[in-house]
């Protein structure tokens, strides 16, 4: 039996520092007034830590029903897939308005499972939901159930035999198209995911020919239940070649249109394709000025045969602050606080004043506290719309167990976007640093150029689950006190794949090295320039710093060079929570070559909450082959992986 599938188908379209360890906690918080009366709840990462998080949510004649699903012996992989798609047994804690919204619900949530078996070829499931007895199909317009407790709702799934590709035909302006690219090959895969990705692509491929007014004029999806087989056929017509036409702003207000106009480098006359309009509306969200970017084509060409386009964007607040603290088992407690201003001229311009003091839960007195001070200016768009100018300054006292600095850095950069996926920068900086280290007390004015490139492949900033970063970086520098000569280069490369349904596994790796030349001896260079490794960014288990050559005293000096790597299997157990093992590895030299004298292990075990900003981490981790003294574990948090 032939049966089409298409009604039921979705259509097919368009450190710590020192010995010993110590765990840091550090939150900022938000806080809203609402009018009495509303539920206060107090919040970290999305995590209510106390009060009521329960939202009001308007529910008439509440109802409380009870849920069994049964999956009918599907295999472990489906089975779960079926219950996350069901919102009857995610939200069984929620009542329903009345029994008319438990039917609706109830329908709502079988067209969902069908969905879910379509999504895996399962053409031939069969869905079955009964709400206290009786099947949803032979219940009345206006049903009444027994309240005497909540009321039984069953779902029962069976997913039938797994269907694959049959017939695959592509007719009109797809006709010249190889289904192969599209995954549509007799005997693959038939998931509805699969066909809808595919008609998509086509209609994106015509697209990306500068062809914006393509479309599909044909899909029809029919499952064959004899042969367990779907046949698909997707025509598409592409239209004409047209480039960009006017671009048009609305919804502006504090803003300049010709810069969002610019910006967006959606130029007219340039010839079109889809991806452009992705970038564009990706790269006006990143600015940061904007609550909301919608990219509008118009449906039809103008009489000079381009295509209008509209911008339509809504501005968010300018102005921000905030404040934060934090609490060290070695540090004592710390404040910050900032300022910031994302549209100081009109053109997205973003000014930041930030502030901060450590040390507070140790106190020796004014003089022996930590702190950072700083302002910083970003122009993006700057001279060309790739381009983006920054400078700052920034003054600190840190105090750690290899050396206490008072420093005080000023920097005029520049980058520019060769590609999506490639920048190179370079900068200028003034430093004056007075340390005290293993070498005694000096001080060092410094001037450098850092120039640095970064190609980024990954596929998510905070939680990536393909593709790779690397970076090279250059710093030539003058020490102007002494007259002392000296360069640092350094790269890293960090990788990732992805197994598994929804990337559930992820291993990533990542490798580091640097190398320091120059100067007359390490003393000659500023301890903040030499090379370390130890803490959360390098090798966890050890404490910040802790990786170093040290000198006949005991004194860690810092290094000419390093190498560090890491290694993580980033398992998803729920949507929300995962668990990461991972070995970390680090060496530091005095020569200008690593030896490999002395590696420093450290393994251990992490957890992350994720969430939409990002995954939430929490690691601890011990070093494997521990310093004489030095720190037997370390705790580290923080928002995003690792690396």
């Amino acid at each position: 039996m032939r049966k089409p599938i298409g009604s039921t188908l979705p259509k097919l379209s368009s450190a710590f520092r020192g010995a010993g360890s110590a765990l840091t906690v550090a939150a900022t918080a938000l806080f809203c007034l609402g009018s009495a009366g509303d539920a206060h709840a107090f919040k970290i990462f999305g995590i209510t830590l106390f009060g009521d998080d329960k939202a009001d949510v308007d529910v008439v004649d509440p109802l409380n029903y009870s849920v069994s699903l049964d999956t009918d012996g599907s295999d472990r992989e489906l089975a779960r897939a079926i219950e996350r798609s069901s919102l009857l047994v995610n939200q069984a804690e929620n009542p329903v308005s009345g029994d008319l919204g438990l039917v609706i619900k109830a329908r709502d949530d079988r067209d969902r499972l069908i969905a879910a078996l379509y999504e895996r070829a399962h053409y031939g499931g069969v869905v079955t939901v009964t709400i206290d007895g009786r099947n949803i199909d032979d219940l009345p317009p206006n049903p009444k159930f027994d309240r005497t407790g909540p009321v039984p709702v069953t779902l029962r799934v069976e997913p039938g035999p797994v269907f694959t590709l049959g017939d695959i035909r592509l007719e009109g302006d797809a006709a010249r198209l190889d289904p192969s690219r599209y995954d549509l090959l007799p005997g693959g895969d038939a998931g509805s995911l699969v066909i809808i990705k595919a008609a998509r692509q086509i209609v994106d491929d015509l697209k990306t020919e500068g062809r914006p007014l393509a479309h599909l004029t044909e899909q029809q999806v029919v499952a064959d239940h004899k042969s367990q087989t779907v046949d698909v056929v997707l025509g598409a017509e592409s239209g004409p070649v047209a480039p960009i036409g006017p671009v048009t702003i609305s919804g502006e207000k504090a803003v300049d249109p010709d810069f969002i106009r610019r910006y967006s480098r959606l130029n007219e006359g340039k010839p079109y394709t889809p991806d452009d309009i992705r970038k564009a509306s990706e790269r006006l969200r990143k600015l940061g000025v904007f609550s909301s970017v919608t990219i509008k084509e118009s449906e039809t060409l103008a009489p000079d045969g381009s295509l209008p386009i509209g911008i339509t964007v809504s501005e968010g607040k300018h102005r921000y602050f905030g404040f934060g603290a934090s609490i060290s088992t070695i540090d004592g407690a710390g404040l910050e606080g900032y300022w910031g201003h994302r549209n100081l001229f009109g053109q997205a311009e973003s000014l930041r004043i930030e502030g901060s003091v450590g040390g507070l839960g140790n106190w020796n007195g004014i003089e022996n506290l930590d702190y950072t001070a700083g302002i910083s200016f970003v122009k993006p768009g700057a001279f060309v719309p790739s381009g983006t100018l920054d400078a700052s300054i920034k003054g600190s006292t840190i105090t750690t167990e290899s050396y206490d600095a008072a420093s005080l850095v000023a920097r005029l950069g520049y980058s520019y976007e060769l590609s999506d996926k490639d920048t190179l920068s370079a900068a200028t900086t003034l430093s004056f640093d007075d340390i005290d280290d293993a070498f005694g007390n000096n001080r060092y004015v410094t001037f450098a150029l850092p120039i640095d490139y970064v190609r980024d492949t990954r596929d998510n900033t905070l939680n990536p689950t393909e593709g790779y970063r690397a970076t090279l970086s250059a710093t030539p520098s003058y020490e102007i006190l002494e007259g002392t000569i000296f360069s640092s280069f350094e790269g890293s490369i960090s990788g990732y794949r992805g197994f598994g349904e929804d990337d559930r596994l992820v291993l990533a790796g990542k490798l580091a090295a640097g190398t320091l030349i120059g100067g007359d001896g390490l003393a000659s260079m500023p301890a903040t320039r030499r090379f370390y490794a130890g803490g959360g960014g390098s090798v966890r288990g050890y404490a910040y710093q802790e990786i170093s050559p040290y000198n006949g005293s005991g004194d860690a000096t810092g290094g000419r060079s390093y190498v560090t790597g890491s290694v993580e299997a980033r398992l998803n157990v729920t949507d929300a929570i995962g668990v990461v093992p991972f070995l970390d590895f680090g060496t530091v030299s005095s020569e200008i070559y690593p030896d490999f004298s002395d590696i420093r292990l450290g393994a251990g075990i992490g957890l992350r909450y994720n969430t939409p900003f990002g995954p939430i981490r929490l690691d601890v981790a011990m070093p494997l082959d521990r310093y004489d003294g030095g720190s037997r574990y370390g705790i580290y948090a923080g928002i995003g992986q690792s690396f």
